[in-house]
């Protein structure tokens, strides 16, 4: 499981220093292109970063859970935001101005250097996914990014030791993947067959990590 890049102490820092929201499954927690006014601290829920092309595919560029930030690097550096955050299921969180949040990195240089350590694993990650990009073919992408998914936000399963569910449906793992519907059909179809994923709505099950991970391993 990925390690997280904050303690409980900084993140009760985020937390007192703004105020307790809600949001509903499918609503916008901040919108592409809109002023860097605030940071979003999440505290349940799950919400995916995408970015919609002029052609009108959506590419969800990441999902992001309990304990991440949403919008702190448009409040660092003071640009519009680049994608839009929507919650995957009911989502609660504390929304902290702009400002705030500024002054308090400021403050508090651990806060500060867990916030770069957080920003500098995602360009990671990035750099990774587009070098998957034109390293392996759709279903080996499909595979990996899943995986990812499941060993950062993943809810154990009661009754299958080491399984993780993941809810996330079939367009958003497209989109995350950078290939098409069909070709995720046609990967889960393949991975249910050898028995590492089996497909509910709006959920997918990881039986076993370990194995997709060497699956995905091309």
């Amino acid at each position: 499981m990925p390690q997280h890049p904050f303690t409980n102490v900084e993140l009760m820092l985020v937390h007192h220093a703004g105020r307790e929201r809600t949001w509903d499954r499918g609503e916008t927690l901040l919108p592409e292109g809109s002023l860097p006014d605030e940071v979003i601290l999440v505290e349940t829920g799950l919400v995916k970063v995408a970015r919609q092309a002029p052609n009108g595919y959506t590419s969800v560029l990441a999902v992001r859970g309990p304990g991440d930030l949403l919008g702190e690097l448009s409040c660092l550096d003071g640009r519009p935001r680049s994608a839009t955050a929507v919650a995957m299921r009911p989502v609660t969180g504390v929304s902290v101005p702009a400002g705030r949040f500024l002054r308090l990195l400021e403050e508090h240089g651990a806060l500060a250097l867990a916030v770069l350590r957080s920003v500098a694993a995602r360009l990671r990650d990035s750099d990774r996914l587009r070098a998957d990009q034109g390293a392996y073919g759709s279903g080996i992408r499909v595979a990996r990014v899943l995986l990812d998914m499941a060993l950062a936000h993943g809810v154990p399963v009661a009754d299958r030791p080491g399984a993780l569910a993941v809810v996330v449906n079939q367009h958003e793992l497209a989109g995350a993947a950078g290939t098409s519907r069909e070709s995720v059909v046609r990967t889960l179809r393949v991975l249910q067959q050898d028995e590492l994923v089996l497909v509910a709505r709006g959920r997918l099950l990881v039986t076993d990590p370990e194995r997709l991970a060497r699956w995905g391993a091309g």
